[in-house]
């Protein structure tokens, strides 16, 4: 019998280009998964169309809802083993900075609706299931620079809030995670110029997503753990440069 065969996955922003990925890679491992979303209809569809239905039980979830978080978890039928947060939001730093509303709808989705949550899972001691907190960050959050800072920001403020969480769960023998990732082939980067050779695809980020070990900032792909080091070890002066 496979050993994740009782075991339950609990992803957040389960609409996503690499969430979708991660719930098929979960089953194959014999995981059951709750996949909460704003869009169900869309998620319906994935599931209808990859015959997951036996594993599968689609959640309404609004990350920017925060007064909704309580009772989302409260009614759970299964508390979760591991708990993955994927919503994300996106404008250019052009649009950002002159239209606050892009700039206030990335500060909640990415950063102000994931503590709200994952503070109400992550306080349940009663929960004996719970292993493992993933939360998918950014390369953009590592260093401000010009062409990204304000999504960066709230990247930066996210992985920072999941290190001091790995920190109060240690007692308790839960593993934190940050996934910090480069370019993807998803919608959210529709239309933007990137660099082709950077690019990864859906499938393959979310295999570190499904497979995360101990070390709490994972960087998938050799080309982004270089440029990760690089930026992390990089003089002020020459951030400056970058774009």
């Amino acid at each position: 019998m496979n050993q994740n065969t009782n075991k339950t996955v609990l992803i957040l922003g389960a609409n996503s280009d690499v969430a979708k990925q991660a719930i098929r890679q979960y089953i194959q491992k014999g995981f059951s998964v709750i996949a909460a979303s704003r869009n169900t209809q869309s998620l319906e569809e994935f599931i209808q169309k990859n015959s997951l239905h036996s594993k599968v039980t689609v959640l309404s979830f609004d990350a920017v809802d925060f007064d909704s978080h309580q009772k989302f978890y409260n009614e759970l039928s299964v508390k979760p083993h591991i708990v993955v947060y994927a919503a994300g939001f996106l404008v250019d730093n052009e649009k950002a900075l002159s239209d606050f509303k892009g700039t206030q709808q990335m500060m909640l989705v990415n950063y102000m609706g994931a503590v709200s949550i994952l503070n109400i899972i992550a306080t349940d001691e009663s929960n004996k299931n719970l292993e493992r907190i993933i939360g998918l960050s950014s390369l953009s959050g590592v260093r401000g620079r010009k062409s990204n800072f304000v999504y960066g920001s709230t990247k930066a403020a996210f992985t920072t809030y999941l290190a001091g969480l790995r920190q109060e769960l240690t007692s308790r023998n839960i593993q934190v995670n940050a996934l910090v990732i480069g370019y993807i082939r998803t919608k959210i980067n529709e239309g933007l110029q990137l660099n082709e050779s950077l690019i990864m695809e859906p499938d393959y980020v979310a295999k570190f997503i499904v497979n995360a070990g101990n070390s709490f900032t994972i960087v998938p792909n050799f080309k982004w753990k270089m440029i990760y080091f690089i930026l992390k070890m990089l003089p002020e002066s020459l951030v400056a440069k970058l774009p």
